[in-house]
């Protein structure tokens, strides 16, 4: 059974020893991130990670996801109580805004946490993860209006978020979607058309999901110019901020995804369903961008998390297994063999491992402190500066990330060898199964 021990010793001495956190201490939300407070945010973390969610992660990829004939999604079993302990304890808002609920600390913590739990349970990691992504787009685009509405029940993790851009004809080619947005005399529009591939796109760990669709308008050109995003309920919301009726969105099919069966990826079926425009017409891939990149930093983290699991199981894996001798001598002699961590390839394996995910994990929290001088460093130079590099190291942690996390010829990747030293020739053994994702 894989085990988890989330590394908060290493996240400490790169926030504080590499990174120097506490110089940033005159900057907005950085007044309150002491080494003392960040670590004990961390060790908090690190225990909802092991104790709470880490244990559900085989049997929630086992179980899956739930659909009923009525559309509605059941997470699997323990999903439910770990998400209202993880509402509870504040998580959502770890870094978002004061002004709608957040405590307002460092992304560069909200990295580090996040990592924590994809390593302990990526599928229920990706609920609050796309969340996260929708807060950010309605952050930058939505009007005082809609802001006000979502982001303080988004911000408190009562509500989820998703991205809706896939159909089932286009992917990458947005400018061939069909789905389609009718306005309304009232300033409201009309949905409809078919998503796929909707992550989180129905479950009943929140009292409500929001969706944030791109669609065209009838007058709108027919490419990806003619893209506009909207922020369409699951149940609408009222003057209020009270839920009522529920909206013209299902869940048509859950889609088969290796390993994260724990989250609901949907098929959604708009059959009239009521929407809202999101910043302009017209400009909506734009606005989603900022869904998209905050998306492909996430799978960046996805990489380095997993790869630390497997780094992890595959060292206690190669201490207990015996087999054959050490070059230089028996080192248990009282035992028929010694444990394979002795032989010089198996830990040159794990040495490769692990260096690449604490090197990683550096290059992830500095790419996290970017995010955050892009938005409060003091000067206009500073902020644009910071706002280069995310853009430059975005798709370096995604790309070198997953692609050092996953098996490469002709030399195996650090995570290949890994798990061939834990996996023990069965990927069913929830040795490796469980972390090839």
């Amino acid at each position: 059974m894989p085990t988890y021990r989330a590394p908060v010793k290493d996240m400490t001495f790169i926030l504080n020893e590499l990174l120097k956190l506490d110089s940033f201490n005159d900057l907005p939300g950085f007044e309150e991130a002491t080494p003392d407070l960040v670590a004990a945010v961390l060790e908090e973390g690190a225990k909802f990670c092991e104790n709470e969610l880490q244990p559900i992660n085989a049997s929630g990829d086992h179980e899956g996801c739930t659909r009923h004939d009525d559309g509605s999604v059941s997470a699997p079993k323990g999903f439910k109580a770990a998400y209202d302990t993880y509402v509870e304890g504040g998580w959502q808002g770890l870094t978002q805004s004061p002004e709608f609920g957040g405590q307002g600390l460092p992304h560069v913590v909200g990295f580090a946490f996040e990592e924590m739990m994809i390593s302990s349970n990526m599928a229920f990691a990706m609920y609050p993860g796309l969340t996260a992504g929708a807060i950010a787009a309605l952050s930058a685009v939505a009007s005082d209006e809609i802001k006000q509405k979502y982001l303080p029940k988004m911000i408190a993790g009562e509500w989820t978020g998703t991205m809706n851009l896939t159909e089932p004809h286009c992917g990458t080619d947005l400018g061939m979607i069909r789905t389609k947005a009718v306005p309304q005399d009232d300033g409201s529009y009309t949905l409809s058309g078919t998503k796929i591939f909707i992550s989180a796109g129905e479950h009943d760990l929140s009292e409500n999901i929001i969706h944030l669709v791109l669609a065209k308008t009838p007058d709108a050109p027919d490419t990806v110019k003619g893209i506009s995003l909207f922020v369409v309920p699951k149940f609408i919301v009222g003057e209020d901020g009270s839920v009522g009726d529920r909206n013209g969105v299902s869940c048509g099919s859950i889609e088969e995804k290796m390993g994260i069966h724990g989250n609901s990826t949907c098929v959604l079926n708009y059959d009239g369903a009521t929407g809202w425009l999101l910043g302009e017409k017209n400009k909506g891939l734009a606005a989603m961008f900022i869904m998209m990149n905050a998306a492909r930093l996430g799978v960046g983290l996805q990489g380095l998390g997993l790869s630390e699991v497997a780094y992890q199981n595959a060292a206690d894996y190669a201490r207990d297994r015996i087999q054959g001798r050490a070059l230089t001598g028996a080192k248990n002699p009282d035992d028929k063999a010694d444990p394979i961590i002795v032989h010089p390839d198996v830990r040159r394996m794990l040495m490769d491992a692990r260096a690449f995910n604490e090197g990683a994990r550096a290059l992830a929290l500095w790419g996290g402190l970017q995010v955050d001088l892009a938005h409060k460093a003091k000067t206009e130079e500073e902020r644009q500066l910071a706002d280069d590099i995310v853009s430059l190291l975005t798709p370096v942690i995604k790309g070198v990330f997953t692609d050092q996390a996953m098996p490469m010829p002709p030399m195996p990747s650090r995570f290949w060898a890994a798990m061939a030293i834990s996996g023990n020739g069965a990927w069913s053994s929830l040795c490796a199964m469980p972390v090839l994702r």
